[in-house]
């Protein structure tokens, strides 16, 4: 099969990063294929074709892989890339919500690994592209459990990476940093609570949150960057895409004490 005929499915596909990827890799000539909880919601998609598909459903995952592979021959591609946000000092957020938000974050891309990964050892070929967060690679203020879900799926692909080598199949974490997205509008925020001890600072990290995502860069980059790890025959282990400090701040994190990179991001949040 040549490269530009590839089969790739994006979850979270009707939107934001996934949007953008999609829209990228059609350009180029691959077959995309993105989900969407509810199609119905999108009638003038028109980029490529939806799917509909819940992360948290395996009943429609399996469903939605059953009817792309009614179209094709195989699925040589999967972008992980559905997911959503959560804000909110974690004493204060509802332990709900943060159960809800591992289901999408974290157990929702193991289900939709796991619905590919039968046709992909068929195949004995296939590539995995979980999408994360630069976030994932430390702990932020009063965005701990979205940090917390995105690096436990960063070590998840780790250990998968190595289980399904034998069968030919590739897997990769790929961590954006801030882009232009509606991400903030459909984050959950545990709300500021007047008088609350964290009242302030939470509002002020709020504030500095939504002003990053708005002064994000176009997320067609991430699209290019995904095309690349495509491209690769034998792709790493972890990929990042931002503006330069983001992506900075990972290396820093690396190499500076642990209480000397809390203080720098202390500083950040004005905290």
């Amino acid at each position: 099969m040549s490269l530009a005929k590839k089969v790739v499915l994006i979850t979270g596909g009707s939107s934001g990063i996934g949007k953008a990827i999609g829209i990228h890799l059609t350009k180029k000539g691959y077959t995309v294929y993105g989900t969407t909880r509810n199609v119905s919601k999108y009638p003038d998609f028109t980029h490529f074709p939806l799917l509909e598909l819940d992360v948290t459903k395996a009943g429609t995952i399996k469903k939605a892989v059953q009817e792309l592979l009614s179209k094709e021959d195989g699925i040589d591609v999967l972008v992980n890339n559905a997911g959503v946000g959560i804000t909110g000092p974690v004493e204060e957020i509802p332990e709900q919500e943060i159960s809800s938000h591992f289901e999408t974050n974290y157990f929702g891309a193991i289900k939709v690994m796991k619905g590919v990964l039968p046709q992909m050892r068929k195949q004995q070929s296939g590539l995995i592209i979980n999408v994360t967060s630069i976030a994932g690679y430390m702990g932020l203020p009063f965005r701990g459990v979205y940090s917390a879900s995105k690096a436990a799926l960063e070590v998840t692909t780790e250990a998968m990476r190595m289980e399904t080598k034998a069968f030919g199949i590739k897997i990769t974490n790929l961590a954006p940093g801030d882009f232009a997205t509606n991400i903030a509008g459909g984050r959950y925020h545990a709300p500021v609570i007047k008088g609350s001890d964290y009242q302030k600072n939470y509002q002020l990290s709020l504030d500095l949150m939504d002003a990053h995502v708005d002064e994000g860069g176009d997320p067609k980059a991430v699209g290019i960057m995904v095309e690349k790890i495509i491209l690769t025959p034998n792709p790493r282990i972890h990929y990042k895409v931002g503006a330069f400090m983001q992506k900075f701040s990972v290396f820093l994190k690396r190499i500076l004490p642990d209480k000397t990179y809390e203080k720098l991001l202390l500083n950040h949040y004005k905290l």
